[in-house]
C-alpha cells in the first residue's frame, strides 16, 4: 500500500510538471524506495525496533528491498530497450522466474554444500575469501544476463543467509559493511553537483519538502490504516519520509537507458541526500510533534486508531507496583512479579503485548506513559514502586518527571543505558537508576570472581566496592526533598535478610547477635509475619523466618547476610 500510492502520487506529481509518462512513472520509484540503512539504525539507537510502531517500519522497509528486484529488472524495458512490450513482459517473467528457481536451488542445496565444504577445510582466510568469491560470481552471472551486479550482490547475499554458515559469514562481512556502506554514501556524495544545487536552491529545496511532505502523509495513511494510534501514524509517517540508497542503484539504471535526463538526475541526487540527512532530526521530533499535536481537539477515532484496543477496567489500588516498558523486560518482570503475589498493574506502549497481557488477567493499561492520564489510570499517583524500563533516556526522563509531580513518595526505579544518564534521571526525582552497560559488566565480573572460587563474601565486597567506585554518589535516593540519612550519606543504605529457619540468629535476641560489633551494621526493622516492629528493643528476639532490615555501608551489608546464612551449629 504504502509503495504503491506513493509511486503513484509521485509519478501524479512529475506529470504536473509535465515529465513524460515513462520518466514520471521511474520518479515514482524512486520516491517510493525508503533508506532502511538510515532509519534502522536509528530505531535500533533509539531501542524502537520492537514497538508496535517500529514493526510496522521495519515490515515496509523489507519489502521496500525485496520489491527492489522486479524494479531493477523492469526499468531497461521501461527505458525502451525494444518495441517490443510483449516480447519485453514475456522476457522479465522468463528472467523473474529463472532467478526465482536459482535462488531455490542455491538456497536448498548448492550453497550449504559449497559452504560446507569450504568450512571442513578449518580456515578462516579461504571462508572470507570464498564469501567474496561467491559475492562476485553471483554479480558477474547477472551481470552477463543483462542485470545490475548490485542486483547479484543481493541475491547471492540472499543464497548464503538461509544457510547453517550465515552466522559466521555475516560476522566475516561485518567489518566491509561498514567500510563498504561508508564508501557508498562517500561516493554518492561525490556525484552531487553542488553548483547545481547553488544555481536551484529554491528548486532543490520545494522538491525535498514536496517529497518529505508526500511520503509523511502516505506512510502515516498506510500505518492509520493497519490500526495505529495517532501517535504510531506520526512516527511512521515522518520515519519513511526520506528517499532510499536502493534508489541511487536505481537512478544510475536509469541514467544508463535515458530514463532521466543528467538534469534532472542531478535533481534527484541533491532532492535524496538531503532528505537522507534530514532523516535524524525527523526521527527525533516525531514524538515530541506527535504528543504536541494530540493536545489538539482531534477526534478520539484518530487519536485510538481504527482498532482501538479495549482497555480494561481497574479497580482502585495502592502501594502497588506499577511497570513500565515496552519490551520483552518489563514483561518478564510482570510474570515475576505474577508468580510472588505482589499486586501490581502494567503500561505497555505496544498494542499486541498489551492484549496479551490483558487475556493473562493481568492489569494492564495501553498507552503512552508521558502522558498523565494513562500514569493515573494504572494509579501510578497510588503506587509505592514504579519501574520504568523504556531504554530511551528522553522518554524515561518525561516518564519520572510527571510521576514525581503526582507521587512525592513513589520508590522509582529506572533503568538506563549508560552511566552518564544517572544524575539526569536523579535531578527529576528518580530513586534509583540501573545503568544497563555497568550492571552487564558486573554480571560478568560476580561469575568470573565465582569461577576463580573466591569467597562469595569477598566477591559481594568487590561488587558494593565497585558499585560505589563507579556511581555510589547516586546510586539510591530514597526521599525527595529534604533531609534524610540515605541521601546525605550516599554510601550507607538499607537491605532486607531473611532469617532461616537453622540460622545461628534464630531465637537470639538482637543483643547476643551482636550485629554491630560483628559486621558493622544496624537492625532498624523486624518483620514477624507481616507485623512489622520499627527500631527494636536490643531485647527483641529474632525468630526463624523473620525479615530483619540492615543499615550499614554495602559490604557490610553483604557481611552480614553471609553470617546470617551461617546454620546453627549441633
Amino acid at each position: 500500500m504504502q509503495l504503491l500510492l506513493t509511486a503513484t502520487m509521485a509519478m501524479l506529481a512529475a506529470r504536473v510538471f509535465h515529465f513524460e509518462w515513462t520518466e514520471s512513472l521511474f520518479v515514482g520509484f524512486l520516491t517510493a524506495l525508503s533508506s532502511t540503512a538510515v532509519v534502522m539504525k536509528l530505531l535500533q539507537e533509539r531501542s524502537e525496533l520492537t514497538t508496535h510502531y517500529g514493526k510496522t517500519i521495519v515490515g515496509i522497509l523489507i519489502f521496500q528491498d525485496i520489491i527492489l528486484i522486479p524494479l531493477l529488472l523492469f526499468t531497461p524495458m521501461l527505458g525502451g530497450a525494444t518495441a517490443d512490450v510483449g516480447h519485453d513482459l514475456l522476457i522479465l517473467m522468463l528472467k523473474t522466474s529463472g532467478i526465482m528457481f536459482f535462488i531455490w536451488v542455491g538456497t536448498k542445496w548448492l550453497m550449504p554444500w559449497l559452504l560446507h565444504l569450504i568450512a571442513m577445510t578449518r580456515s578462516q582466510e579461504l571462508f572470507l575469501m570464498s564469501l567474496l568469491l561467491i559475492c562476485l560470481a553471483v554479480a558477474m552471472l547477472t551481470h552477463q544476463l543483462g542485470m545490475s551486479l548490485a542486483f547479484g550482490a543481493f541475491l547471492a547475499g540472499l543464497m548464503i543467509s538461509d544457510t547453517e554458515y550465515s552466522h559466521s559469514a555475516f560476522g566475516n562481512l561485518i567489518p566491509f559493511k561498514d567500510v563498504f556502506t561508508s564508501f557508498f554514501f562517500v561516493s554518492i556524495g561525490m556525484l552531487l553537483d553542488l553548483g547545481f544545487v547553488a544555481e536551484h536552491p529554491w528548486l532543490v529545496i520545494g522538491t525535498v519538502l514536496l517529497v518529505i511532505v508526500l511520503k509523511a502523509f502516505v506512510a502515516g495513511m498506510t500505518a492509520f490504516s493497519l490500526g495505529h494510534t495517532f501517535f504510531g501514524t506520526v512516527v511512521v509517517g515522518l520515519s519513511l519520509a526520506q528517499v532510499g540508497e536502493f534508489s541511487f542503484i536505481l537512478a544510475g539504471l536509469g541514467l544508463m537507458h535515458n530514463i532521466i535526463t543528467p538534469y534532472h538526475y542531478q535533481l534527484f541526487l541533491a532532492v535524496a541526500i538531503t532528505s537522507m540527512a534530514l532523516s535524524p532530526l525527523m526521527i527525533q521530533i516525531s514524538r515530541p510533534l506527535a504528543n504536541l499535536m494530540l493536545r489538539l481537539p482531534l477526534p478520539p477515532r484518530i487519536v485510538n486508531g481504527l482498532f482501538p484496543l479495549k482497555q480494561v477496567e481497574i479497580p482502585e489500588i495502592s502501594n502497588h507496583t506499577v511497570l513500565i516498558g515496552k519490551d520483552s523486560r518489563a514483561i518478564n518482570l510482570a510474570s515475576m512479579i505474577k508468580t510472588m503475589g505482589l499486586p501490581f498493574t502494567s503500561i505497555v506502549f505496544d498494542p499486541d503485548l498489551a492484549r496479551r497481557e490483558m487475556e493473562k488477567g493481568n492489569l494492564t493499561v495501553f498507552g503512552d506513559a508521558t502522558f498523565e492520564p494513562v500514569l493515573r489510570e494504572a494509579f501510578a499517583h497510588t503506587a509505592e514502586l514504579i519501574v520504568i524500563s523504556v531504554g530511551n533516556l528522553i522518554t524515561a526522563l518525561s516518564i519520572v518527571e510527571h510521576i514525581r509531580k503526582m507521587n512525592k513518595h513513589a520508590h522509582i526505579i529506572v533503568r538506563t543505558r549508560h552511566v552518564t544518564d544517572i544524575e539526569e534521571l536523579y535531578k527529576l526525582g528518580a530513586s534509583q537508576v540501573i545503568p544497563e552497560e555497568f550492571e552487564t559488566a558486573i554480571d560478568f565480573f560476580e561469575r568470573i570472581l565465582g569461577k576463580y572460587l573466591i569467597p562469595r563474601m569477598d566477591i559481594e565486597r568487590a561488587i558494593a566496592r565497585t558499585r560505589e567506585d563507579n556511581y555510589g554518589i547516586f546510586r539510591d535516593r530514597t526521599k525527595v526533598g529534604g533531609y534524610s540519612l540515605l541521601k546525605d550519606i550516599p554510601d550507607i543504605e538499607i537491605a532486607a535478610a531473611r532469617v532461616g529457619e537453622e540460622s545461628v540468629f534464630s531465637g537470639k535476641t538482637i543483643a547476643q547477635t551482636a550485629m554491630r560489633k560483628t559486621a558493622g551494621v544496624t537492625i532498624v526493622a523486624i518483620n514477624h509475619d507481616g507485623r512489622i516492629t520499627a527500631n527494636p528493643d536490643p531485647s527483641s528476639v529474632i525468630l526463624g523466618n523473620d525479615i530483619i532490615y540492615l543499615l550499614g555501608k554495602p559490604e557490610m551489608i553483604a557481611l552480614a547476610i553471609n553470617i546470617l546464612s551461617e546454620p546453627r551449629p549441633e
